[in-house]
């Protein structure tokens, strides 16, 4: 006997309804009571047995049928009936004690209870835990283990049995299936490479089995296809799946317990048909409401949807409460053991922190659970709650974090979340190295952005430790991968199909890495993260127009982390922006407030201190003072020890009275804080800008201080060391270099300073001032001209000092690169207040003036003399500034004497001598003075040669260039009148030539207006002889419709049936009609050459030549200038009416008749009329078509069809008096042969296309007929 599944017998067919509503419960065949024959008593006796109330102790059931020796199928039916009630192990024993029982008679008889014993075994595997539960000795619990191996004995037994039992395949089967559930998943093989692990190799063998169940079953054994499918799932292979799911479903439509439907939804949701898995799910859960994974799994399908929405989203709570209250809550009510919903409710008591329930979740999960994914969740959860714990247990977290990542397969398949929080773990445990190389590894698999930014954060934050430290360490690599990292999270923000939500630390550390090389973008980030938090604001409408927008904005600013406002503020001051600085300052300041009320831990006073310095700062570049010293003695009211802000105020009383009221608060300040560096650095640039020149640098007061500093207080002050190599490199420049002894000393002396100024750099690489001293080191001792050109732009880039672009303009000079050095001095005027530096002034007139001597231009010596006489009148007292002027009036005089008359003006002359007039004076003057620039003999020599040499050199060339002037003034004037009558022929000419184009234009008008006007009244003519000629040929019936008046034909004859139409005459070879031809062609030509000659320009703007005439039908037109031809009308002797034999253009028939329903027939233009022949057989064939149209129509009047036959005989004779017609008004000189203006293609209308009545027209009369 086969054993029983589900009260079925392995691979037989089901009788299952037909209502997939309709649903079988397991065990359903098994009957409520059993007889179990007695032995000795009469044959129809028997203990009955209630299978519905089964002892809980099956011992004396046992023994009762061990007694009697019945058969398998009592014992079998026996523990099926425990194992319908849950008792599985009752059923294991009573199977047990029944095969001891059959080890007497045939083995074969064992099989069928070997194959159920298997299959409860595989039950209890599934219902047992995975691994031992927390708390409970190891060696008492039975794990999934034990019960697979039970399995496997079962099974082996039975095997050697028989092996092709057909039980046997299925069973085994879902044994390999569940076995590969407890086997770990394989680790990522190399590309291309075969998986050859444990686990991939147990599901083929499982394939295997199921297919030779299916073998063996013809195909019937829909738990084998199930079971394929189920292993094809677990390997990956999801298309495969879904056909079997797919198969099951087909040929058991009503098939609930296992569900074909819940493999389907979830092959088509691996397959990324998220949607269809949904309605695959419903549809399961339709069937059977009491379905606990359809319910589970609509709502991890409603829990994957909320996903998509962020938390403060109005979309995500009723899409998230669907999910955990409709469904979840549905199916932990169904089954509270449920692996998979234990593992989906406990990450939401996560969220609520409830650990013990949270605990308690996830051991269920992971103890019960046959799939892996389910265990590694678990694992997972009891992770976090480790990690999330106050005093977390990291190892313990640690090694959960492991063992969910190896759950599903480790290495490149693990669980990212678990890895993540590996990552996490090993950051708190300050392991950076092992975190950064996992996130690399995580990184180069999954281009995770949550990856790249912690390994950018990593990256950033040993940048900005090394820069605290202070170490000499280089961590550019460090800097450039942090930056990278960030940039490329920041870039996948904008991808709109990752729905990435913007994190503003990444931006706060991209602004951070920015800040000191480049700020610009450092304050971009700060801005972004600025209007992000604007953004995350809850919504106002904002108010109308623009001012009333900034004033919103800066509304919602004071909502801000005032250190955010802060950080702007400083870079928009860095940027030289100080009104916006300024703002943002003051907005800080208001958020300190706001921020303190909200929180009233966060140290307000610090932060307002911080920034009120800031705006004071701010105020004083501005050249804001006054407002500059309120903030700061504010700052002092509060904090009366804040050094810093008593040395700015000490700063600005310097620069306000430099002579008084400066030095004194100076004084002060260095008495009460003589310690502090910052102090002793301004005293030091005071004592630089008041001090008295030393002969001897040792006695000098300011190298004193910087000695004193660096001895007695930090060896390593930066700004002493500077100043100290300024001083000696201010003393070398003053050396004198007479001999051997003093270069050598001077050389010395600036090897001095720039031992000072390597120091420096040694302690601050980035030190820009001392790097400006080496490269005018470099240009003054060594010449080194190229080397100092690239260190100052190097500094230039660094630091926005006039000093840089000075000392460019300085290099440049000598270099002779005249124009890169007045575009240094100009940058240097330019930048900040120095727009009135009289330094930079003389040294822009110094470059002029070399720039005119090389190029020999008076303009740049004029350009010269501009920039000296600016600097002086902003310096008025400073002598050398009067002289640069003299200097630079006597080189122009010199110049302008040089230069050819060609190349000067009378006036330029006159001016230079007045110049060099004021030059004398003021030499003179300046050789007088005190304190004169250069030795006074040598300035009274310059005076005197002005005064004798140049000052009649410059009265030679003015008499000179004033004859060479009126000389050529009349060669000048003639030549400009000469040019002047030139210019005013070639207008003339112009002139002409345009009035005759604008004639020319006018004649075309006028000839198109007489061209039109002629069309017109031609146009009219035709229509009133059109008009006559209907009037005079048609009348009014008794129906009052218009009909052609009948004409009587004398002589005529009535042809019979059948005889030809008489074409053929007309088209012979007589002499008449052979004359008649050429007269007709010989007057077409002459009309032909008439109109020709009436052509004009008008041809030439859209006119084409005429071909060959083509047969082709005559359309209606509906512009004007094209005429059709009107209905030709023969006349009919029936008593029916008048019968239209042709109708052109369209046009609707005069009357109705029961042979004429076609209202389509159209005339055809006729060929040249020498082409006759071709005529006749057209009217032949025409004649024929009609002859076939006439028969096959269902006359019911004989009578009619002769009058029909009657009137397309007539025809002939009335083609030709036609045709007299037409000649005859040929003959009157017609002019239809004439073109139109209003034609658009300028074509002239055919000569035989006539009005009705014409002759031409009759000739094709029969012809025109189509059928």
């Amino acid at each position: 006997m086969a054993p029983f599944l589900n009260g079925y017998a392995n691979g037989g067919s089901r009788n299952l309804p037909e209502d997939p509503s309709v649903v079988e419960a397991r065990f359903s065949d098994i009957p409520s009571q059993i007889d179990i024959p007695v032995s000795g008593l009469d044959a129809e006796e028997a203990v009955e047995v209630n299978l519905e109330e089964l002892l809980d102790d099956p011992t004396e059931l046992c023994t009762l049928l061990e007694q009697e020796g019945v058969g398998k199928h009592y014992w079998m039916v026996i523990a099926l009936a425990y194992a319908k009630q849950a008792k599985v192990d009752h059923a294991t024993e009573i199977l047990s004690k029944g095969l001891g029982t059959l080890n007497r008679g045939n083995p074969k008889e064992k099989l069928g209870p070997l194959s159920l014993t298997c299959w409860l075994y595989l039950w209890k595997s599934r219902e047992a835990p995975r691994v031992v539960p927390d708390g409970q000795p190891a060696g008492e619990t039975r794990l999934k283990d034990y019960y697979l191996q039970a399995a496997t004995g079962s099974l082996n037994e039975a095997s050697r049995i028989n092996p092709a039992f057909p039980p046997l395949f299925l069973a085994r089967g879902v044994l390999y299936l569940l076995r590969a559930s407890l086997q770990p998943p394989s680790k990522a093989a190399a590309p291309g490479a075969p998986d050859l692990s444990d686990r991939v190799e147990t599901l083929r063998q499982s394939i295997k089995c199921f297919e030779d169940a299916l073998r063996v079953s013809a195909g019937r054994n829909m738990m084998a296809v199930l079971g394929r499918a189920r292993a094809c799932f677990s390997l990956g292979k999801y298309a495969e799946a879904l056909d079997g799911y797919q198969e099951v479903l087909i040929k058991v439509p009503n098939l609930q317990d296992p569900d074909p439907r819940i493999g389907v939804g979830c092959c088509l949701w691996q397959l990324g048909h998220k949607d269809e898995a949904r309605e695959a799910w419903e549809r399961a859960l339709e069937l059977n409401p009491d379905s606990k994974i359809a319910n589970i799994l609509l709502g991890l399908f409603y829990i994957h949807d909320s996903s998509h929405y962020a938390t403060s989203d109005p979309a995500f709570g009723p899409i998230y409460k669907k999910a955990m209250t409709v469904y979840t809550q549905r199916a932990f009510k169904l089954d509270k053991e449920f692996p998979i919903t234990c593992a989906t409710f406990g990450s939401y008591f996560m969220m609520r922190k409830s650990w013990a329930t949270v605990d308690s979740l996830a051991r269920k999960a992971i103890e019960l659970t046959d799939v892996n994914a389910v265990a590694s969740d678990g694992w997972y959860l009891l992770a976090r709650k480790e990690h999330y714990q106050d005093r977390p247990d990291l190892p313990k977290a640690s090694d959960y974090y492991q063992k969910a990542d190896l759950a599903r397969g480790g290495g490149d398949k693990g669980y990212l979340p678990a890895r993540f929080g590996l990552v996490q773990i090993q950051i708190l445990q300050r392991d950076f190295d092992g975190a950064k190389f996992r996130l690399e590894k995580i990184i180069q698999q999954s281009k995770s952005t949550e990856a790249m930014m912690i390994l950018g954060a990593l990256y950033a934050e040993d940048v900005f430790r090394s820069q605290a430290s202070g170490i000499k360490e280089d961590k550019s690599a460090e800097f450039k991968k942090a930056i990278a990292l960030l940039e490329a999270v920041r870039l996948a923000w904008k991808d709109l199909q990752k729905q990435l939500t913007p994190d503003t630390s990444v931006l706060v550390y991209l602004a951070r890495l920015y800040e000191t090389d480049q700020p610009e973008k450092a304050l971009q980030c700060l801005q972004q993260v600025e209007q992000m938090m604007i953004h995350e604001m809850p919504n106002k409408e904002p108010p109308d127009g623009v001012e009333a927008d900034e004033a919103w904005k800066a509304k919602l600013r004071e909502q801000l982390s005032p250190q955010l406002l802060n950080d702007i503020g400083c870079f928009q001051y860095h940027g030289e922006r100080y009104d916006q600085a300024r703002e943002f300052f003051q907005t800080a300041l208001s958020a300190c407030v706001k921020a303190g009320e909200k929180d009233e831990g966060i140290d307000t006073d610090a932060l307002v201190t911080t920034i009120s310095y800031n705006l004071a700062r701010t105020y004083e570049a501005a050249n804001q003072l006054e407002e500059a010293k309120q903030v700061y003695e504010g700052l002092l009211a509060r904090h009366d020890d804040y050094t810093d802000a008593r040395t700015r105020l000490a700063y600005i009383e310097l620069r306000q009275n430099p002579s008084e009221e400066g030095p004194q608060a100076m004084t002060a300040l260095y008495e009460t804080d003589s310690s502090n560096l910052e102090v002793r650095s301004l005293f030091g640039w005071y004592l630089s800008k008041s001090k008295r020149r030393a002969a001897n640098i040792a006695e000098d007061q300011e190298q004193r201080h910087y000695k004193h500093t660096l001895q007695h207080y930090d060896k390593h002050d930066r700004y002493s060391l500077t100043g100290m190599g300024n001083l000696y490199l201010t003393t070398a420049r003053e050396m004198r270099r007479d001999t051997d002894q003093d270069k050598d000393k001077r050389r010395k002396t600036y090897e001095k300073a720039v031992e000072f100024y390597d120091k420096a750099l040694q302690l601050d690489p980035r030190n820009a001032y001392a790097a400006q001293g080496i490269a005018i080191a470099l240009v003054e001792d060594k010449k080194d001209l190229t080397a100092a050109v690239q260190l100052f732009s190097k500094i230039r880039d660094t630091i926005k000092d006039p000093s840089v672009y000075i000392n460019l303009g300085h290099v440049f000079a000598e270099l002779k690169q005249y124009s890169r050095s007045i575009e240094s001095y100009e940058a240097a005027l330019s930048h900040g207040n120095r727009a009135s530096d009289p330094q930079i002034l003389a040294c822009l007139g110094r470059v002029w003036l070399l720039k005119g001597k090389l190029d020999k231009s008076p303009s740049a010596m004029k350009t010269s003399l501009s920039y000296s006489q600016r600097a002086l009148a902003i310096a008025p007292s400073q002598i050398h500034f009067q002289f640069n002027i003299a200097f630079v009036q006597i080189q122009l005089a010199q110049l302008l004497y040089t230069l050819p008359e060609t190349q000067r003006t009378l006036e330029d002359v006159v001016k230079a001598s007045e110049g060099l007039e004021e030059a004398i004076a003021s030499l003179t003057e300046i050789a007088h003075s005190k304190n004169p620039p250069y030795p006074r003999h040598d300035i009274e020599q310059r005076a005197n040669m002005g005064r004798n040499t140049m000052r009649r050199q410059l009265e030679r060339a003015i008499q000179s260039q004033r004859e060479y002037e009126d000389k050529n003034a009349a060669k000048l004037a003639e030549a400009r009148e000469l040019r002047e009558a030139e210019m005013r022929r070639r207008e003339e000419e112009r002139k002409r030539v345009e009035e005759q184009k604008e004639e020319e234009k006018r004649k075309i008008r006028e000839e198109r207006d007489r061209m039109a006007r002629e069309a017109r009244e031609l146009a009219e003519k035709r229509a009133e002889e059109e008009r006559r000629k209907e009037e005079a040929e048609f009348t009014t019936d008794s129906e009052g419709e218009r009909v052609k008046r009948t004409k009587k034909k004398k002589g005529g004859k009535r042809k019979k049936k059948g005889e030809d139409s008489g074409s053929e005459t007309e088209v012979g070879d007589g002499e008449d009609a052979a004359d008649k031809k050429k007269s007709r062609r010989m007057k077409k030509k002459a009309r032909s050459e008439e109109r020709d000659s009436a052509v004009d320009e008008s041809e030439e703007e859209g006119a084409e030549p005429k071909g060959k005439k083509k047969r082709k039908r005559l359309a209606r037109r509906g512009k004007e200038g094209n005429f059709k031809s009107q209905e030709l009308v023969v006349d009919s002797d029936s008593e029916g009416g008048s019968r239209p034999v042709a109708q052109t253009n369209g046009a609707e028939p005069a009357a109705s008749g029961d042979d004429n329903e076609d209202g389509d027939t159209r005339m055809r233009e006729p060929e040249d009329e020498e082409d006759e022949e071709d005529d006749a057989i057209v009217s032949k064939q025409s004649r024929q078509r009609n002859k076939r149209r006439i028969e096959d129509e269902d006359d019911e009047d004989e009578e009619a069809e002769a009058e029909d036959e009657d009137a397309v005989e007539e025809e002939p004779s009335a083609k030709t008096t036609a045709e007299r017609d037409r000649e005859e008004e040929e003959d009157e000189g017609g002019t239809r042969g004439a073109s139109f203006a209003d034609n658009p293609h300028g074509n002239p209308v055919d000569e035989s296309v006539g009005a009705a009545g014409d002759a031409g027209m009759a000739e094709f009369g029969e012809s025109s007929l189509q059928m």
